[in-house]
């Protein structure tokens, strides 16, 4: 656990702490919506714990609470939590063989792959995804039992605005990568396309189908050498 913080560079590290702290703050929103819709306090923070998928949580409480089956919430998560087949593919060299992959399938999150994914030294990308996965998964857990202590007075958490934080720190952290033309069209694209599909498709759909837009993504190719 030393090396990794001490492979990390300190302004990867502070974006991982930044990430961290959002989520740390929805996970306290997603605790007192559950608590505050009527559910026990065990079961967010059960939920955390052992499925520790924010998205797919959110849904499963939402369908919960609104009266719909247990059942049909598991199947809904499940198939917004789809897209981590691909993460895991992405990331398989970087969790590593043996008893490392249980520990770090569970911590995988969109936000530690993607940390991951930046790196070009494969001890970065090691030190990236450990080191954002345990700290989301420690702050989200903390968040739940918080706001889920708190959930039966604050049941409105939208008054407070806590559903913003989130969304808000992770448009901080990718503006500087909109400075390039091709990822902009892609990032524009994908927006679009969410945006439309949203109305329509249950919660988390219209994100996947936002990865769309990496179709109008286009590489640099490289210069050819001519020979004189």
């Amino acid at each position: 656990m030393r090396s990794i913080w001490r492979t990390l560079d300190r302004g990867l590290a502070r974006d991982i702490a930044l990430v961290c702290l959002a989520d740390g703050v929805v996970g306290l929103s997603y605790g007192a919506i559950s608590v505050g819709g009527g559910l026990p306090l065990w079961v967010p923070i059960l939920l955390s714990i052992v499925v520790f998928a924010g998205a797919s949580q959110f849904l499963f409480v939402g369908i919960v609470v609104a009266g719909g089956s247990p059942i049909a919430a598991m199947v809904a998560g499940l198939l917004v939590n789809s897209r981590h087949v691909a993460f895991g593919l992405a990331v398989s060299d970087v969790i590593g063989g043996g008893w490392r992959r249980w520990p770090g399938s569970h911590v995988m999150t969109d936000e530690n792959v993607a940390f991951a994914m930046r790196q070009d030294e494969p001890a970065q990308r090691r030190a990236a995804y450990w080191a954002g996965g345990i700290g989301i998964f420690v702050c989200w857990n903390v968040g739940v039992v918080v706001g889920g202590l708190a959930g039966s007075v604050i049941t409105n958490t939208d008054v407070f605005g806590l559903d913003a934080a989130f969304p808000a720190v992770l448009l901080a952290l990718v503006l500087p990568a909109l400075r390039d033309r091709r990822t902009r069209t892609a990032a524009l694209v994908g927006a679009v396309i969410a945006l439309a599909a949203t109305p329509f498709l249950p919660a988390g759909l219209p994100v996947l189908l936002a990865l769309t837009g990496l179709l109008f993504y286009r590489a640099d190719k490289p210069a050819l050498e001519v020979s004189r």
